[in-house]
């Protein structure tokens, strides 16, 4: 697969999300560098109303995996930069796993906060890859929170 292939399937996941009035749903995976799937997530998974879908895919992979630093984190959604309900950022949680690339669909809208991850991960000297011809795709389950 390639990473439109992946990022689809991140787009996919984001409609597994049970529905927020206060939150995006996102999906995201995990691909080692020789491009098997290492784990995948998706905001709100598990029951938890709090857990961002990088969070939850980054959750599935012991810390001290050594594919993680040849990774690619795919997101239906820019990284969050800004949280209140978690101490990390998903933006701090893709660094400190040592992940060195991302890509993703759709920039972060300003409705909830202003979110500068892709600017934070790439001063960080991470590859960010803007796919943005899935932006509608990844767009389609958080209809409801944007203004029409």
């Amino acid at each position: 697969m390639n990473d439109h292939d992946w990022l689809e399937l991140a787009c996919d996941l984001a409609r597994s999300c049970p529905p927020s009035e206060t939150a995006f749903s996102v999906g995201a995976v995990v691909v080692s560098a020789d491009g098997e799937e290492i784990s995948r997530g998706y905001s709100r998974e598990g029951g938890d109303p709090h857990v961002h879908a990088e969070e939850s895919a980054l959750g599935k992979v012991s810390p001290d995996d050594p594919r993680l630093a040849g990774a690619t984190v795919y997101s239906s959604l820019e990284p969050c930069s800004a949280r209140r309900s978690r101490p990390r950022t998903c933006t701090r949680l893709i660094l400190d796993a040592g992940v060195r690339r991302v890509v993703m669909a759709w920039r972060e809208p300003l409705v909830f906060v202003d979110c500068h991850g892709a600017e934070e991960l790439a001063a960080a000297g991470v590859t960010v890859v803007e796919i943005p011809d899935l932006a509608g795709r990844a767009r389609e389950p958080n209809a409801h929170l944007l203004p029409g």
